[in-house]
């Protein structure tokens, strides 16, 4: 399989910065696969799985905002958040699913505290699913 530069910029440095057969992100509209050739694009993210294949294994992790682009077939994934599967904390996670959780079911919670709790819950899901994929 062809291989393209990937680099993934996260707001506390470089997490990656090599060559990769494939990449598939969750946009805010949907998945995203990358592949060699792909055309020029870029694309908001949300919260989801990102898969990196490199040297032919695929490596998992949690990825949360940001934005990815494809120049010239240079691949750049500026992520607010991105954990690798094998560096997530699941029992932070976990915690962090409980605070959220209470939060909403709270009868005096206020819009943005329902609101903030929901991306609370969504990241901590996201992160304990991602974690339980570790190869």
């Amino acid at each position: 399989m062809t291989s393209f530069p990937l680099k993934i910029v996260t707001p506390d440095g470089l997490i990656f910065d090599g060559q990769a057969e494939e990449v598939v992100v969750r946009s805010t509209s949907g998945d995203l696969g990358i592949l060699a050739g792909h055309i020029n694009c870029v694309a908001p993210l949300g919260m989801g799985r990102a898969t990196v294949m490199t040297g032919g294994k695929r490596r998992y992790a949690a990825c949360i905002g940001g934005m990815i682009s494809v120049v010239n077939g240079n691949v750049t994934l500026v992520p607010t958040t991105f954990e690798w599967a094998e560096s997530i904390d699941t029992a932070r996670a976990e915690a962090s699913q409980h605070r959220a959780e209470a939060v909403l079911q709270r009868k005096d919670a206020s819009d943005t505290e329902l609101k903030l709790a929901q991306a609370r819950l969504h990241r901590a899901l996201v992160r304990k699913s991602v974690a339980s994929s570790k190869i």
